[in-house]
């Protein structure tokens, strides 16, 4: 890879489009489709993942593959946390993840790490 290529983009990023990337055209292979058309990948704000390096990394990575000029959709999950005094899920306002209810601050995050590989749409 030109690494002319990479400069937009976070190396981190670009090693998790290539990985999602193989996983998607084992896929295809598996299944006999000559095509990727679309990945759908979950992602949490916590992930340390940036979705617009993501996105330049997409653009990097699938020239020349089944994937050249698939779609990515990315599915961004809120992050969410557990109150272990109100006994309730919450949206922190920001990165303290304080209950707005008790404000109470929770180390017990349950949502927002995610990095998935949601869907592959093949033909």
């Amino acid at each position: 890879m030109d690494s002319r290529l990479v400069r937009g983009a976070n190396v981190h990023e670009v090693g998790l489009m290539q990985e999602a990337l193989r996983i998607a055209l084992e896929h295809a292979d598996a299944a006999r489709a000559a095509r990727v058309h679309s990945l759908t990948l979950r992602i949490g704000p916590l992930s340390g993942v940036e979705n617009d390096a993501l996105r330049f990394a997409f653009e990097v990575v699938t020239p020349g593959s089944a994937a050249e000029g698939a779609e990515l959709i990315l599915e961004e999950v809120p992050v969410q946390c557990w109150c272990v005094g109100c006994a309730r899920l919450f949206q922190p306002a920001d990165y303290v993840f304080r209950c707005p209810d008790c404000q109470q601050i929770s180390g017990d995050v349950r949502q927002g790490r995610e990095f998935d590989l949601l869907a592959v749409e093949i033909s």
